[in-house]
């Protein structure tokens, strides 16, 4: 799969280990590295859909977002990066036709 980010900030977290271990520290680093690496080999979302760290879509105002758990209550928040939002005929999210994502922020929205 695709991954583009939002901006630099979020960008040098996920890229840079030495950045990401000072922002979320050594297990939320580690934990990080893991998901982006599931995401990279993934073909699309609907292979992680199931997997540990319970991938799932977020509602209200963040509709039209993702995210997967990182370490407590952070998440890394990621949406479709694709012109249309790929829909099944119920308007819900297509997983299966998600093959790009755009990584925004890692946060604890709760």
């Amino acid at each position: 799969m695709e991954i583009t980010y939002a901006n630099s900030r979020i960008e040098k977290i996920c890229t840079d280990e030495k950045r990401a271990r000072k922002e979320l520290g050594q297990i939320g680093a580690e934990t990080l590295a893991e998901r982006l690496h599931q995401l990279r080999i993934a073909v699309n979302l609907e292979e992680l859909r199931f997997r540990p760290g319970k991938w799932h879509e977020l509602i209200g105002d963040r509709w039209g977002q993702l995210a997967v758990s990182l370490r407590g209550l952070e998440r890394l928040i990621f949406e479709p990066d694709h012109d249309f939002r790929p829909t099944k005929a119920d308007g819900g999210l297509d997983w299966a036709a998600v093959t790009a994502v755009r990584i925004l922020e890692i946060t604890d929205y709760h």
